[in-house]
């Protein structure tokens, strides 16, 4: 398995949390409890945990190629909910 995390800082983690959680629950299968979330992709899962400081996002996909797809559709579709805050791309750092 190939795992990438990375953190986007905003005073508005849960906010985000909340409607990437809707968005994607039209799509696959989604999990939320709280201020985490479980994203299942056919490319991967990606999990999301809301913090006071922002939203921290790790990425699991069975190999390379799967997992550039799993962060692109989360990072994607998070920078376009975060417009107004003027994103740049995230950093995303291998796990281990």
């Amino acid at each position: 398995m190939q795992e990438a995390t990375t953190h986007f800082a905003t005073e508005n983690g849960q906010k985000y949390l909340a409607q990437l959680c809707k968005h994607f629950a039209h799509k696959v299968d989604v999990e939320q409890e709280g201020d985490r979330a479980e994203l299942r992709f056919s490319c991967g899962t990606g999990y999301l945990q809301a913090t006071p400081d922002g939203l921290s996002i790790r990425a699991l996909s069975p190999d390379v190629a799967e997992l550039a797809d799993t962060k692109s559709v989360i990072e994607s579709h998070l920078l376009r909910f975060a417009f107004r805050e003027e994103p740049g791309p995230l950093h995303w750092q291998p796990a281990g």
